[in-house]
């Protein structure tokens, strides 16, 4: 296998899905047929060049005086603190779902950065600083990962959530010393399994650290936020690290540049060790290609990539480094396709999206935004997902839990995502007033034969004639059409034909049923034959395996 080689034969449909399930959270029909017949350099320099979405979280509450205002504006409110926190995740996922926005890979490489550097909204407790936390990754998450490191180690978000605003100079707090190298950077141990860093190294990177601290937390009426470097609660002593960091001195610094200046000096020595690209890279290929790396992709992706990224011409530049990684011919390999469990992001959003059930304008209908919000939020938080809201800094647990992404199954979510899929189905869930979340069935299959005034009719023992009948075949291959990342065999479709959708019926059953649809759509007994069969075949479909892997 050519591994990190230029992946050059032009997208097909199956490998333009496969690309843009890993990039998004999960296409449309559109966006497949868009990127088929492009080269994968151009179709990943597209998904850089298309993120350009810069709407802002607002107020959804249309009973407030403030709604559609936005969040970050609105004076601390104490009050309203869990609720406008959540309108920032449902911000998000409106720009997940790609509302009013081409398609991109900003936010999937967003949530990647989120759950790698995580801030939990429940544990910062402040809608403006879990905000400021999200805007700082998505503006950065093409950018340098220097600068990533740096920004997020003086967050206000992440100051409050480690614990980074307590650590002063006499008393220093270890958290996120810790977290910087266990986590954010080199990680605990190399491939051989020897220790990265020491436990006084945890202690130094500590002292190193101290003297940031914020504004404004939880302060009333305030409107602004920001990080501020105290020089009196710093310590000024020389910091030296162990033999892991080839016994580094960082050299004590007093007065208002302190912070900055031993902050950059304490990234430059946990990036000049070949272990922290190499960390980072392994996070990047489980989270776009495989959760499984072998010996093998170990020695010829790992390394190489890592080492690209950390290189003096790179200099830590993490656009090349996706790019790269998304146009290699180890990314298309057949053995990546479908080779990941789909979180329930990819799952959820992806199902959504395929199937055109968009949520209303944020601005222009509020309430309806945040119904069809409330809705998605909850279920993937009940599915192991609660976006901004990890459960412990490790982040969401199959990314970091031995067997990674089969961690997203077990025997309660498996029932759960079923829940979702009968939603979707059969249209229980009301946004609003002739507005059902409902997977379009009935128009899909209407779409092969879209001319029917003409529809023949039949006879028990007469085949159609004239106008072709729409088949139970063409039925389950538009269904089919692009829904899984691989391929089912004979004997599978037709089990979901003769079984799942004719129920044991012959097959010509169907085209009798559909062409009495056909002849009177406006009867609602026929329209429900139809309608019925279709919810069952689709309810199946779903919860196949083939849908559970991307």
């Amino acid at each position: 296998m050519p591994y990190l080689d230029l992946y050059t034969t032009p997208l097909t449909a199956k490998t333009a899905a496969h690309l843009l399930r890993r990039a998004t959270f999960g296409p449309t029909q559109s966006e497949i047929t868009a990127f088929t017949g492009l080269t994968a350099t151009q179709a990943v320099q597209l998904l850089f060049s298309n993120a350009s979405y810069t709407s802002v979280p607002v107020d959804l509450n249309d009973a407030m005086p403030t709604v559609g205002q936005p969040v970050a504006t609105i004076p601390w409110d104490g009050d309203r603190n869990s609720e406008l926190g959540y309108f920032v995740a449902y911000w998000w996922l409106g720009s997940m779902l790609g509302q009013n926005q081409p398609v991109s890979l900003i936010d999937k490489l967003t949530l990647f950065w989120q759950n790698h550097f995580v801030t939990a909204r429940e544990t910062v407790d402040d809608y403006r600083y879990i905000w400021r936390n999200l805007k700082l990754l998505r503006d950065n998450a093409f950018g340098n990962f220097r600068t990533l490191v740096i920004e997020v180690t003086k967050d206000p978000a992440m100051l409050i959530y480690q614990n980074g605003s307590e650590n002063r100079v006499g008393a220093p707090n270890e958290n996120y010393g810790r977290e910087l190298q266990e986590l954010f950077t080199i990680g605990v141990r190399d491939v051989a399994g020897n220790p990265n860093y020491t436990e006084d190294d945890v202690k130094t990177a500590a002292r190193t650290l101290t003297g940031w601290t914020v504004t404004n937390y939880w302060a009333p009426g305030s409107t602004t936020i920001s990080t501020v470097f105290d020089p009196a609660r710093h310590d000024t002593a020389n910091k030296v690290f162990s033999a892991k960091y080839n016994n580094t001195v960082i050299t004590g610094r007093s007065g208002a540049t302190a912070g900055d200046l031993e902050l950059a000096d304490l990234t430059t020595m946990l990036l000049s060790r070949p272990e922290t690209a190499q960390f980072i890279c392994r996070k990047l290929y489980r989270w776009f290609v495989n959760s499984i790396i072998t010996a093998d992709i170990e020695t010829n992706v790992i390394v190489p990539l890592s080492t690209f990224f950390s290189s003096p011409a790179n200099d830590w530049k993490i656009r090349p480094v996706i790019e790269k990684l998304l146009t290699s011919q180890v990314f298309f390999s057949e053995s990546n396709i479908g080779s990941i469990v789909k979180s329930p992001a990819e799952m959820m959003l992806g199902l959504l999206r395929f199937f055109g059930q968009v949520p209303r304008n944020m601005l222009t209908q509020p309430a309806a935004f945040r119904k069809y919000m409330d809705f998605l939020y909850y279920r993937m938080r009940d599915l192991q997902e609660p976006i901004l809201d990890q459960p412990t800094v490790f982040g969401y647990e199959p990314y970091y839990q031995t067997g990674y992404s089969r961690v997203w199954i077990n025997t309660n979510t498996i029932v759960l995502r079923g829940e979702f899929i009968n939603y979707l189905v059969q249209g229980w869930y009301e946004i609003e007033p002739g507005y059902r979340l409902q997977i379009p069935l009935v128009e899909l299959i209407e779409a092969i034969q879209p001319n029917f005034a003409d529809v023949p009719p039949l006879t028990p023992t007469t085949p159609p004639t004239g106008t072709p009948s729409v088949t139970c075949v063409q039925v389950l291959d538009a269904l089919l059409k692009n829904l899984y990342a691989t391929d089912i065999s004979q004997a599978q479709k037709d089990f979901l034909i003769d079984i799942i959708l004719m129920q044991e019926l012959p097959r010509l059953s169907w085209e009798f049923e559909w062409n009495a649809y056909r002849r009177e759509p406006t009867d609602s007994y026929r329209r429900n034959t139809v309608q019925g069969r279709l919810q069952n075949l689709m309810r199946y479909m779903l919860r196949m395996a083939e849908y559970q892997i991307g």
